[in-house]
């Protein structure tokens, strides 16, 4: 079975699965590898691992601690071409769809193409969407693109709806890193109404109650990565968790 088919199963069983988003300059190495034992027993169902810059070299470090310390799928979500390494189970292969940088659309696809094919890694296709998050983010700043307005649900729309008849597997629907905002749930729900692709929702999502109305809204996966950060206990990832798994 494909990482891809086992998150699918994921969302079948649960309704909406839950994705811990690490950073690995954000981590502590030492206390790291308890961490991943307590976010999967509090019902983490996948790892999300990338930055917008990762300036440590703790990033296939991460994946291997992750691997060696879960039975969680370790995913690569790439903030760069570097970003990429056989330790992980996927990498999420993206195309910043809502941008009109061709290096973000193309460029970086082709230049990494031939190499995530000698790794043998799995990818799984994703149209990438930046969507204002009331801050300019590490994402905005460093994809040089800017963001689907939150109000202009219509064009947000348009897009998810160009990914699916491209033929990718899935949509990433991203406030960004710390946003004051998190994406609209209405944008969501109308996304889910007209599109079938499975929706990540992430960035800006600060409590279990925020996390459960984007999951009721047609996400199929909720991501949280800076709340952990700042407050990683193992009863925290539970309650976000609790209020995802829909079922």
């Amino acid at each position: 079975m494909t990482t891809y088919e086992k998150l699918l199963q994921v969302k079948q069983q649960h309704g909406c699965g839950y994705l811990l988003l690490i950073d690995p300059d954000k981590i502590d190495p030492q206390r790291f590898p308890d961490f991943v034992r307590e976010a999967s027993r509090s019902g983490v169902d996948a790892f999300l691992v990338g930055g917008s810059l990762v300036v440590s070299n703790e990033f296939e470090q991460v994946l291997k601690l992750i691997k060696s310390n879960s039975d969680k799928p370790a995913v690569i979500f790439p903030g760069n071409i570097l970003q990429i390494s056989p330790a992980a189970d996927a990498l999420l292969f993206l195309m910043l769809i809502s941008g009109r940088n061709p290096e973000m659309l193309i460029g970086n696809q082709v230049v990494s193409a031939p190499i995530i094919k000698r790794m043998g890694l799995e990818t799984i296709s994703t149209g990438y969407m930046l969507i204002d998050g009331g801050r300019i983010t590490s994402a905005e700043f460093m994809s040089n693109t800017k963001p689907i307005p939150r109000d202009k649900i219509d064009i947000a729309v348009a897009h998810a709806l160009a990914a699916e008849m491209l033929g990718l597997k899935t949509l990433y629907l991203e406030a960004g890193s710390g946003a004051r905002s998190s994406v609209p749930t209405e944008m969501i729900k109308k996304i889910a109404a007209y599109c079938s692709l499975p929706i990540i929702a992430g960035g800006g999502i600060r409590t279990p109650e925020e996390a459960r109305e984007k999951a009721r809204a047609g996400a199929s996966f909720i991501v949280t990565g800076t709340i952990i950060e700042e407050q990683s206990q193992a009863a925290v990832i539970k309650e976000f968790a609790d209020a995802i798994h829909l079922q």
